[in-house]
């Protein structure tokens, strides 16, 4: 059974028991200590770059947009529960946070890339996101371009970039002001492409980003738009043409 969480929206553990509807007494326990199973898929809370509640404090960390994961203290490989998560029979679903007083980012359903069998136990996650490939305080710089190969060459993307960038400017199109949330409703809130300033396959190599300086939210449209000639139109180029595209349709 698939559930409909929204890559990049925060959720309470309790708005993920509302959404997979699981009742009272189901509550607590391993719900509360970092991974959960129900039915035939696994959830895991996962603090990045703080302790949870509990104190503890795991090594887990974004490698471009691969997540870097230690399970329970004592975990280990052949733990039925670590076999499980990792079969591809099962889809785990995976949240994270940078602050443990702040709700959980949905990363997606995760994909175990690489394990180390030690305690506890190294998984490298990776996740099929709808965010595109031409796609945070702002003073804080974040590395990212890597590139890792998968079919064809591809550059990573950082998911803390991404979410600095909307904390910072919303999601809200940067060229033309187009919200989907405002539209659409609740499914599509929050849907909003990322621009690079600077492309990072022009780049070749691994640079410092600045979510506020270097990236701007932009619609699909806009973003295909400025993709359609290279080097790509700027953010200023695509507003000038709108606006005379306004005005021409005025005077007629």
């Amino acid at each position: 059974m698939s559930y409909s969480f929204q890559i990049g929206q925060r959720y309470t553990r309790r708005d993920v028991y509302r959404i997979i509807g699981i009742s009272e007494d189901t509550r607590g326990g391993n719900w509360d200590t970092g991974y959960a199973r129900h039915g035939n898929s696994w959830f895991i809370f996962c603090n990045v770059g703080t302790s949870g509640r509990t104190g503890h404090d795991y090594a887990n960390q974004w490698i471009g947009n691969r997540l870097k994961w230690y399970g329970k203290r004592t975990s280990r490989l052949h733990n039925p529960s670590i076999q499980s998560m990792l079969s591809v029979d099962t889809d785990t679903y995976i949240l994270w946070r940078e602050d443990n007083t702040e709700p959980f980012i949905f990363a997606g359903i995760g994909n175990a890339a690489e394990v180390e069998d030690i305690a506890p136990v190294k998984v490298i996650w990776t996740f099929e996101t709808g965010i595109s490939p031409d796609e945070v305080s702002p003073s804080t710089t974040f590395r990212e371009g890597t590139v890792c190969n998968v079919l064809v060459n591809a550059y990573e993307r950082n998911p803390v970039v991404r979410q600095k960038c909307i904390e910072h400017y919303g999601a809200t199109c940067y060229v033309c002001c187009f919200n989907f949330g405002k539209v659409f409703g609740e499914l599509e809130k929050g849907f909003i492409h990322i621009h690079h300033l600077r492309s990072l396959s022009e780049i070749g190599e691994e640079y410092e980003v600045n979510p506020v300086k270097d990236l701007r939210p932009v619609c699909p449209n806009c973003h295909a738009m400025i993709h359609r000639r290279s080097p790509p139109l700027t953010i200023e180029e695509i507003k000038t043409l709108l606006l005379n595209r306004a005005a021409n349709y005025s005077a007629t």
